[in-house]
């Protein structure tokens, strides 16, 4: 892509905004560091993805998209003590239903065990690696500190015979999980703690869903993860800010493991949202705990929970574009992301209704054993969307709260004297109610005026409340459930304790809600 030089100020506010990522991308292609672009999404198939995994689904496949590239779809199955098939199926579901395509271009971190191992007896061959048995709590006491530099691992100048013959112990099953671990040799004085001689195996005698038994030792992310983007020739690895302290061992793995035209990583800030959960070991134990009824909880920001409470591929897609792609970690109101479903909605939804606390209204002076089919529009905004029709009678069901005997001021739906439009129907002016033995109203009376069928014949006269209704004969019953946010807003995502302040009415079942017919099928 061409630079542009002696734009006019027309030009210039005409040309779309580039973020830093990709301002990085077109200095790369310009100078020749890459002739393509190539990314991926690599989560761990430890838990269901998030709101924040949106942002790095849509971002590095917006960004092969846009420059013609390519997109992979990778799981980093490293560490098979977290790993479940269910949760790879809900990824790749939630992936597929963002619309990030990555057609046959699946694959896993697994698929590359052998290459990792092979890397690891390449580093401990040019001296890069040794074999440690520090246990993990002397791993800490020998790291130091953020103002304080580490001490050599007493193995650390272990011959290089000698190291091959031990992480082949550890590779043969000699050697029990926490024995020994095999670390890179860099720098134990080095002011980024990540470069201190970071481990790079592992030992751990567990069954791996792909490759069963045939490792008992695996490596760490920070060794596997830019050799699986090295072998798979991707030109940028875009990833969150908590990375980029690791991006000098990123850097280093790939150099010293011989890999020509390294990837290079980016790094961007996540997305954050106020008052949400969304880290998987808190959702893991909500879950567990049977506080939410599962991983797609309607309550949870989860992609399979938003799915099911019924937002679309396109309201994500909007949220992720109004946060932007920045290096400033920030953080977005869950209103946002309500106001993008609402106008994604707008002209794609049908307006139909429900009661969901009723109460029957009976038209008194409505003819018995009537019913009338009245035409509305599926959406006014939307009149392409056509009509539908829906019946009508003597008898329907309305809200509670659209009926108080002793309204206050500015109440302006159903009270005795009171007249109200019934949505796309007639003018009704209410006469009275029914009570029960314990006061409760059961019914509410009113009569209403024929001339005024959807809205006509009413010139000069002032309705100021318009209330929702649905027909009782042909009512659809239906249990609805209220979401609210899972966390006590008032009172902040966690306790002094670390534990969740949880919203005690964050879900209400309503279990005999009337709906229109249409809804029922």
């Amino acid at each position: 892509m061409e630079e542009m030089t002696g734009s006019t100020t027309e030009e210039k506010n005409n040309t779309p905004s580039r973020n830093f990522i990709e301002q990085e991308i077109d200095k790369d292609l310009r100078d020749g560091v890459y002739t393509t672009v190539h990314t991926r999404f690599p989560p761990e198939p430890n838990g269901f993805l998030h709101i924040g995994h949106a942002k790095s689904i849509l971002l590095n496949y917006g960004i092969a998209k846009e420059y013609g590239g390519k997109f992979n779809m990778r799981f980093d199955d490293t560490n098979p003590t977290k790993e479940k098939s269910e949760f790879m199926d809900s990824i790749i579901r939630d992936v597929k239903w963002l619309g990030a395509d990555y057609e046959d271009r699946l694959f896993h971190a697994s698929d590359y065990f052998d290459q990792m191992y092979e890397n690891a007896v390449k580093l401990i061959r040019k001296g890069k690696a040794y074999v440690s048995a520090l246990s993990a709590d002397e791993m800490r006491e020998y790291r130091g500190t953020l103002t304080e530099p580490g001490k050599d691992d007493p193995d650390r100048d272990r011959s290089v015979e000698d190291n091959l013959r031990m992480f082949e112990e550890m590779k043969n099953g000699e050697i029990p999980d926490g024995g020994m671990t095999l670390r890179a040799k860099i720098d134990m004085k080095s002011p980024n703690i990540n470069m201190r001689d970071p481990i790079i195996y592992r030992v751990a005698h567990m069954t791996h869903a792909r490759t069963a038994d045939k490792w008992c030792i695996y490596p760490m992310y920070d060794f596997a993860h830019p050799i699986e983007d090295a072998i798979e020739g991707i030109t940028h690895s875009l990833c969150t800010l908590e990375f980029e302290d690791h991006r000098p061992l990123y850097d280093w793995v790939v150099k010293e493991c011989g890999y020509a035209n390294p990837p290079r990583q980016i790094e961007f800030a996540k997305m954050y949202l106020t008052n949400v959960v969304t880290g998987k070991r808190y959702i893991k134990k909500l879950v567990e705990q049977g506080i939410v009824d599962g991983w797609d909880d309607p309550r949870l920001v989860t992609i399979a929970a938003l799915r099911r409470r019924g937002f679309t591929p396109e309201s994500i897609r909007m949220f992720v574009e109004l946060c932007g792609i920045s290096k400033s970690q920030s953080s977005a109101e869950y209103a946002m992301l309500e106001y993008c479903i609402r106008e994604d909605l707008k002209p794609k939804a049908k307006r139909m209704m429900a009661v969901l606390n009723p109460v029957k209204l009976i038209i008194d002076n409505y003819p018995e054993n009537q019913t009338e089919m009245l035409e509305i529009e599926n959406n006014k905004e939307v009149p392409e969307m056509g009509m539908r029709q829906i019946p009508f009678g003597k008898e329907l069901y309305i809200e509670k709260d659209d009926f108080m005997e002793e309204p206050p001021k500015k109440y302006f739906r159903l009270f005795p004297g009171n007249e109200v439009r019934l949505m796309n129907a007639y003018f009704v002016t209410c006469t009275g109610c029914v009570k029960d033995a314990e006061g409760n109203v059961t019914e509410v009376h009113c009569t209403y005026d024929p001339q005024t069928k959807s809205g006509s014949g009413f010139e000069g006269r002032k309705v100021k409340g318009t209330i929702h209704w649905v027909s009782a004969k042909e009512a659809v019953s239906a249990e609805v459930r209220l979401y609210e946010n899972i966390i006590d807003e008032e009172k902040g995502v966690y306790n002094e304790d670390g534990s969740l302040n949880l919203n005690p009415d964050s879900i209400t079942v309503i279990h005999d809600a009337k709906l229109e017919p249409a809804l029922g099928k």
